[in-house]
């Protein structure tokens, strides 16, 4: 494919400037200066398209003579396994950020990634270029232990136990036996002073030997909420503060598209309209953005804003803020509103969330429309109002114990601890909040609605019932929060186009008809046809037929498992296909599969490369997370399963919700959202086969639609060129 006709083309672009041709020198001295970088033409292009998005922008604030408005530039750059990206932005963009005294930003989807980056890429780069530069990882702060609460719980003390019963009440984790016992909890927070201490832990959450559980991290987490900053007794030795202070003097920082939505206007990245964004797995960036300002709040569970009322009430006493008088009434109202919530979601709904199985997770069902019934509409709206007024009480408390501290330094570790109290709480007031305003939100004419659905679930001997509610567009989303601030920016992946083009992506980020854009797609290197074999093998059942097909797919299965000699993938669209397959296979291939659902993912890919390295045959079976950002090169990925067509789950109620948008406007969800979408997914999950030149690969996929359907026609138009075969249901070459 060519570059996009829906392109930007500013007045100029076939002048190359200055900053232009030197940041390109720049990508040609580091691939002359290395025997381990070799030159590819597609990476050359796509360096070339980098060293001119960068180069045209405007950056910063404009001067107050500036006439017009600031040049933006954005390149959506598709390139292909192989290209070797990483490198192609990476130069241009860190020889032009040091030219023009600003910094880039590089966001990824995947720690993955950002291991790669941080760890391999941007060590050997800097050992190339002639100008020296800084780089660093950028984290959430939630991702550092915070020590003072960490102290405060093995010590024992008093605050410390109110701080610790705070976090008891788990609104998250509804797993069974994801409670843990007092014990246990105090030996894994042994465990981490004990870590620190010997200096064999530095405080990351990431660099712990196995992730801890969500119930567990969060009581010891650090949180803007709750974190004093420089006044806390302990910020000299602050885990989270010390990471920051690599961030100040980089010229390089890589964070994660979560991060870089959570912290706009936080000013702990660099100013999006002052720096080079690069947007890695920029494929991803859609689904981020809608799960980051989605909403949910517990209904059921309310004894956190007793504990909340109460410790708001205490500290606001003994600042003499006389707000903190309104907490326990705000509070009980509060807490009275979201009981009766819970009785109305039953009433209202009751009878549909019994009748689900639930085997796609907790029971839902979800307001048609986007219109809540009138029952819940005004309790909602009474809800939002309350809950507004106690934020608004809560940061008057807040703000006076911050002004505390500063003023009484030798009282800060007690100070706080006290600031901490309400600030493990005050989260979820904001969640609160934030859904009961959105799911009160009426669109304006044209507007899409919000999607809103309510869940019950039963934890230990209660029945939690939930609201839910979360935009639909993310383009939307993205062009408010992200774009409407970026100057210039770099967007790729290897999967950017949908069928061929590039308009869906476009789209779903919010970037279509932005004269600013220009869009490209830079060919991969390998020759998929003489590399790769994509195997269409039927089945007797339509997959339609879930209990027949599974057993179809099951057979087949073993039958293809068998020629594997070393390693290999299958992916499965449900746990109950997976299950299906799993209970089908004979011991003597039982032993050779590692299944996803029963391995910590770390251990699982650990274990099958050490099973390959050995000489012995190694299957991973996993679930759709493994069709991305999972890299097996040569013998530990010969071959690819695709069990099934990898759609969206049948009970998505965003997407639904924006396809009974879409038809109530006289659109098509299917042609237009639901096969680009599995379009892109299906690219990524046979990209999974082909990962250096000399790999050999098959790819086999078991759902017949691919070859009887249109849209199936128009899903293959998406997949590399392999060399296409096609087998009948008892494996035998057809056609």
């Amino acid at each position: 494919m060519t570059d996009s006709p829906t392109a930007g083309t500013a007045a100029g672009d076939n002048v190359v400037t200055e900053l232009e041709r030197s940041a390109l020198q720049a990508f040609d001295d580091v691939v002359a200066g290395s025997g381990d970088f070799r030159s590819r033409s597609g990476q050359r292009r796509m360096a070339a398209q980098v060293a001119r998005t960068f180069s045209r922008a405007t950056l910063g604030k404009p001067e107050d003579d500036d006439e017009g408005e600031p040049e933006r530039a954005i390149a959506v750059i598709q390139a292909g396994t192989g290209v070797g990206k990483s490198l192609a932005y990476c130069a241009p963009a860190i020889a032009l950020a040091l030219s023009r005294g600003t910094r880039v930003l590089i966001s990824t989807a995947t720690v993955a990634l950002q291991e790669q980056l941080v760890n391999k890429d941007l060590p050997a780069l800097a050992a190339l270029m002639p100008q020296p530069f800084r780089f660093a990882l950028a984290k959430g702060r939630g991702r550092y232990v915070c020590k003072l609460k960490l102290n405060r719980l093995v010590g024992g003390d008093d605050d410390g136990d109110e701080l610790f019963a705070d976090a008891d009440e788990s609104d998250g984790d509804v797993r069974p036996g994801a409670a843990h016992t007092q014990q246990a909890r105090m030996q894994f927070y042994g465990d981490l002073v004990h870590g620190l201490a010997s200096g064999h832990w530095n405080g990351d959450r990431d660099a712990l030997a196995a992730p801890p559980d969500a119930g567990l991290w969060s009581p010891v987490a650090a949180e803007s909420r709750s974190c004093t900053g420089r006044h806390c007794p302990l910020f000299g030795e602050c885990t989270y503060y010390e990471k920051r202070k690599e961030l100040v003097g980089a010229q390089v920082i890589v964070a994660n598209h979560d991060l870089l939505m959570s912290s706009i206007g936080a000013r702990l990245l660099p100013e999006l309209d002052n720096c080079l964004l690069v947007l890695d797995e920029g494929h991803r960036l859609p689904a981020t953005a809608l799960e980051k300002f989605a909403c949910a709040m517990d209904l059921s569970r309310t004894t956190w804003l007793d504990k909340l009322a109460s410790h708001t009430v205490r500290i606001g006493g003994l600042l003499a803020v006389s707000e903190a008088a309104d907490a326990p009434r705000l509070a009980s109202q509060m807490r009275q509103t979201l009981l009766d919530l819970s009785r109305l979601v039953m009433d209202v709904y009751g009878s549909e969330l019994k009748e689900q199985a639930g085997a796609w997770g907790p029971p839902r069902a979800r307001a048609a429309q986007g219109r809540l019934p009138e029952a819940l509409d005004e309790p909602l709206r009474l809800l939002a109002v309350t809950a507004e007024s106690l934020m608004d009480t809560v940061s008057a408390v807040g703000k006076a114990l911050r002004a505390e501290i500063r003023d009484k330094p030798e009282e800060a570790r007690h100070l706080s601890t006290l600031y901490a109290q309400i600030g493990m709480l005050a989260p979820r007031l904001e969640e609160t909040l934030a859904a009961a305003q959105l799911l009160v939100h009426e669109p304006a004419d044209g507007e899409a609605p919000a999607a809103k659905w309510f869940t019950c679930a039963v934890v230990g001997d209660f029945i939690v019932v939930k609201a839910h509610a979360s935009p639909i567009l993310p383009g939307d989303t993205l062009r408010t929060h992200v774009w409407s601030s970026v100057r210039a920016a770099v967007v790729t992946s290897a999967t950017l186009t949908s069928c061929g083009e590039f308009d869906f992506f476009l789209r779903e980020a919010g970037l279509h008809g932005d004269p600013a854009v220009t869009a490209i797609e830079v060919e991969s290197p390998f020759d998929f046809a003489a590399q790769g074999r994509f195997i269409t093998s039927e089945t007797a059942a339509d997959p339609k037929e879930a209990a027949a097909f599974n057993a179809d797919v099951a057979k087949a299965l073993i039958r293809d498992i068998g020629q594997v000699e070393h390693g290999a993938l299958a992916l499965f669209t449900s746990r109950e296909q997976l299950r299906v397959a799993v209970e089908a296979l004979p011991a003597s291939l039982r032993d050779v599969v590692l299944v996803q659902t029963e391995l910590p993912r770390t251990v699982l890919l650990k274990r099958h490369r050490e099973r390959v390295e050995a000489g012995e045959v190694s299957v991973i079976f996993g679930m759709q997370s493994f069709g991305e950002g999972l890299d097996l090169p040569g013998a530990l990925c010969e071959s690819v399963f695709i069990a099934k067509l990898p759609f969206s789950p049948p009970d998505d109620p965003v997407g639904e919700a924006r396809a009974e948008w879409l038809r109530a406007v006289g659109r098509d969800p299917f042609n237009e959202l639901v096969v680009p979408a599995t379009a892109m997914r299906l690219a990524q999950w046979a990209g999974r086969a082909i990962r250096t030149e000399t790999d050999k690969a098959f790819v086999y996929c078991y759902d017949r639609r691919l070859t009887r359907t249109g849209y199936g026609k128009r899903l293959l138009r998406g997949l590399p060129p392999f060399t296409r075969v096609r087998h009948d249901a008892q494996g035998r070459v057809v056609g």
